[in-house]
This record gives C-alpha cells, structure tokens and sequence, in this order.
C-alpha cells in the first residue's frame, strides 16, 4: 500500500501528516510518498520527512503512483481526473461542496471525509472537528484580544479603574468551550448562548454566565451541531441574543448545520447597537457566518464593529493543527489498512462506514 501526502494550496499552512507520524504507516507495511515542501509552512522539512522514511517526490508522481492520497482540502477540478480510482482522505465537507462530490464519482474515486466520521466515544482519536475546533476557539479570542482597542482583564490603576472586556460566546461545542476558557484566562466577563441545555453546567464550570432559551428542539441526535429550531423559539433567541449582544465587546460565534447555510444569529439590527470598536470572529464563515455582513477571508468594518470572517484559524498554528491533524488520519487509517499493508474496507464498521461518501461511483449522501 503506497499513501501519497500532498502539499495544499495557499493559504492553507497545515499538512496532512508530519514526520513523527511516519513511523506508525512503517509499520504496517506501507510506503509514504511526500510532495516535494509539502510540510514547510508546517515547519516540517524534506530531511525531516526522509529521514523518519518517506520519499520525496513530485505532486505528479504522487498523483500516479500513491493508492490513497491524504489531501486536506478539496481538488482542484482539472486534478480530479488524475484520481480515477484513487482512494482520496481529507476534510471534504461533501454537503456542502455536493457538486465536487458528484465530479469525484463520475471518476471512480472513493472518497473519506474524515469531518463525517461519526461523533461516537469509539471515533474521538479521529475526530478532525475537535482537534481543530480547539484551536480555532483558542485562537479567536487571542485574534480579539490583538484587534480589539481596550484591555481584556479588569485593572485598578492611579490613573482609573478599567472595566473587564465583556465577551459573548454563540455555541459551546468544542470551538465555544475553548474560546471560553482562553478568554477567561486573559480576564474577560464571558456570556453564552447554546441551543442544548446539557452544555449549561460545562459552561459554568469554565467560569461563564449561561444564557438559556426554552423551547429548544432537540439537539440530542446532531453530533454536536446545531439543528433548525421552531419560529417561536428564534424569536425568543433572536431577542435573548439581542439583549447580550449590545452589551458585548467581543463576540464569537461557531454554529453551524451540516450541509446547510450557517443559520445568521446577528442581525444589521444587532449589528448597530453594538459600541465602536467591537470585535466579531466569525468562525462559521465558510457556510455563510452568523452575521448578516459576514465575507470568508474577509474582515468587514461596520459602523466601527471589526466583523472576521475566519473558518480556517487552525491554520495560524500549523505545527500543532497538523500534528493533532495528523494523529487523527493516522489512526482512521489503522481501519481501513491491515497489517500486511492491504486494504481492507469494512463497511460493516460504522466509522468507515460513516466516513465514506463516494465509492464504487455512487454518492453515499443525499
């Protein structure tokens, strides 16, 4: 078995394993072909990659000779026909990105998207979404901090007192618990609004104040996202979020629902009753954000509220998004490689099973 690992395309700064992962992939028997610089902006060299026994080669020769090809991104469409056949793994988000889905199984290629793997106890070692999601919580605040014009931590001073940075946190999933945890640490007063009243207790735990809406539906099913809700419990939401948005100086907001557009939780209404100078990171940029001005890439100046729209900033850490990255490939892997180093496909196994959404030319979701 020959696994291809490939450079990804700017601005993407990760890589899908690093060298320190090698060593398992030896040892069941499986050959590793590395595109020449794919690790740099990782800080992960080709002497690096050699040395712990990989091959250095070019992006065409790991196109034609690799079985499976570790991509985090999607491909670009005029190399998705240099696939045919291929077992392809990344993070794919094949809801939203239907139509490459489609293209990939014209081509025959099967296709793992590991952010479909199932959020079961058994799956947690492989779980892309929350190795990163960690960093990208992690990382929003700090961004806050550093754009944001005024102190975070509450000071006494003989000059005055300084008033603590009030932050408001939408969703408490992995992004929203680290995001609370960090901007407590650095001193803020930390608000929280979630859907699922179960998270209640984690967030006071953290230090933060729940902000709680009833008539939820359920979220007990949805893997941690956030699912559609009644009208009546948006307009209840709509104005609890209101009230805590006017006080906020930061704000950063994480829901998302699988294959749909992120649901918009602060409105142009909202927008302007915020203070100048504010911050919003908007980690749902990819799927349309949680603002109603949100632009991916972009950082957006409203009426003086800073608006980012950032779904990637596990890429401002590459070394430690990689690696926790990286551990998570390799230990999917160990389920769909034996130790001969042969394939094995077990789609009785419900995390391979989970995972898979093109094979055999067929798309396996709607």
């Amino acid at each position: 078995m020959t696994i291809g690992v490939l450079k990804e395309p700017i601005p993407e700064t990760r890589v899908s394993i690093l060298p320190e992962h090698i060593s398992v992939l030896k040892k069941i028997n499986a050959n590793i072909l590395v595109e020449n610089n794919s690790g740099i902006n990782a800080f992960a060299t080709n002497k690096k990659y050699e040395e712990a026994g990989a091959k250095i080669v070019s992006r065409e020769e790991v196109f034609h000779n690799a079985d499976i090809l570790l991509s985090i991104n999607n491909f670009q469409q005029n190399e998705i026909t240099l696939l045919n056949s291929k077992i392809i793994l990344g993070n794919y988000q094949p809801l939203f990105n239907h139509a490459i889905m489609e293209t990939l199984a014209k081509n025959n290629v099967t296709v793992f998207s590991i952010d479909m793997l199932p959020r079961t106890t058994r799956a947690q070692s492989m779980d892309v979404l929350s190795s990163q999601a960690n960093i990208a919580g992690y990382k929003s605040v700090l961004l806050a901090a550093n754009m944001f014009p005024k102190y975070f931590p509450m000071f006494m001073t003989a000059a005055g007192s300084i008033p603590p940075a009030k932050v408001l946190i939408l969703g408490a999933g992995v992004a929203g618990l680290q995001a609370i945890a960090t901007a407590r640490r650095l001193g803020a007063v930390v608000e929280v609004f979630d859907t699922r009243p179960a998270v209640k207790e984690e967030v006071m735990s953290l230090g933060a104040k729940f902000i709680e809406v009833e008539g939820a539906a359920d979220v007990s099913k949805a893997g941690g996202y956030a699912v559609e809700q009644s009208e009546e419990f948006l307009q209840k939401q709509k104005n609890k979020i209101a009230e805590s948005v006017a006080k906020a100086d930061i704000i950063i907001t994480t829901a998302q629902i699988p294959g749909k557009k992120a649901p918009v939780l602060i409105t142009n209404d909202m927008l302007d009753t915020m203070k100048n100078g504010s911050v919003i990171i908007d980690l749902a940029a990819a799927t349309g954000g949680n603002t109603a001005v949100t632009k991916n890439g972009e950082i957006i100046n409203y009426n003086g509220v800073s608006i980012v729209g950032n779904s990637n900033l596990a890429s401002s850490m590459p070394y430690d998004a990689s690696k926790m990255y990286g551990k998570n490939i390799i230990n999917f892997l160990q389920l769909i490689i034996d130790k001969e180093g042969k394939l094995n496909l077990n789609f009785d196994d419900d995390l391979v099973n989970g995972t898979c959404v093109v094979h055999d030319g067929k798309m396996l979701i709607s």
